[in-house]
């Protein structure tokens, strides 16, 4: 059986058949964040921020190929066919069941790309990934998700990942975009807030509804995580994203990978022209 041994971290003892769907259930509905420790191995984490890292280097030389999201923060999204083990990444069986339980079954991958907080790198104001829809404000229905996975052990000064559980769920009435609460509101996440610490190999998924922020960078080493955007049916996230892959590339991919694609197939890569823009981060730091 799949045992708990800490809020929001499962260890997987048995086959993928066997996950807590009820602990993702409750997780994700709950806390809005949930990881699974030791999914990859270090080596396929080492190459995944192997890749990053000379995507990143390019991406700053090209016009358009990097947003900020503050100071000496920039998000890249990129081809999935550029880094290696993408196919690993989205059929990992508990990647699936965690698409599969919460978004239903025919769960679409939207985006990839990935963030890096570098050296100097201050504290983001707390915010979401984008306005709530009435799915979620009425219906309260999670029709989206986004999968973190470090390229690094984070440290204490590295900025590490902020959270406020549950506020998924928060009023966004007040919110400046719906996407940025009032400093007035600060004290209840500051109050909830939780750090996360993944080391190489780990994997996350939570909301991006769900209250969060960058913490300030105060070391000498960067902080890259790629980030898996995946939609439910209708959701409509894909509209933000350029998601590419050439027709050779999908042609290699196993069918389960090619059902849950939300991405143009072309016979050659196009320069990707950032369109997830978050203006609220993109204007400075909290």
């Amino acid at each position: 059986m799949t045992t708990m041994t800490q809020p929001g971290i499962i260890h997987p003892t048995s086959p993928a058949s066997e996950y807590d769907l009820s602990g993702i259930m409750g997780a994700l509905y709950g806390d809005g964040i949930l990881g699974l420790k030791g999914a990859f191995s270090r080596e396929w984490a080492q190459h995944l921020g192997e890749d990053i890292a000379v995507l990143y280097e390019a991406a700053l030389k090209r016009p358009g190929g990097a947003v900020g999201r503050g100071t000496n923060r920039h998000y890249v999204e990129i081809h999935p066919e550029t880094v290696r083990g993408f196919t690993e990444l989205v059929t990992h069986p508990w990647v699936h069941t965690v698409c599969a339980s919460v978004l239903g079954p025919e769960y679409k991958i939207v985006e990839i790309g990935f963030d890096v907080p570098g050296p100097g790198a201050k504290d983001q104001p707390w915010h979401r990934d984008f306005p709530v829809g009435d799915e979620t404000l009425i219906g309260r229905r999670l029709n989206s998700l986004a999968f973190n996975i470090t390229t690094v052990d984070v440290e204490e000064d590295m900025g590490p990942f902020e959270i406020a559980p549950g506020t998924q769920w928060d009023d966004p009435s007040l919110y400046d975009h719906g996407m940025f609460p009032p400093t007035s509101l600060y004290e209840r996440y500051q109050a909830r807030a939780q750090r996360k610490f993944p080391k190489m190999g780990d994997i996350s998924v939570r909301s991006a509804l769900t209250i969060h922020r960058g913490t300030a960078n105060q070391s000498q080493k960067s902080r890259p995580v790629l980030v898996l955007g995946v939609d439910a049916p209708g959701a409509g996230n894909h509209e933000k994203h350029d998601f590419q892959v050439t027709r050779a590339f999908y042609e290699t991919l196993p069918q389960e990978v090619r059902d849950h694609l939300l991405c143009r197939i072309v016979e050659e890569l196009e320069p990707i022209v950032q369109g997830h823009t978050i203006e609220g981060l993109m204007m400075g730091d909290a």
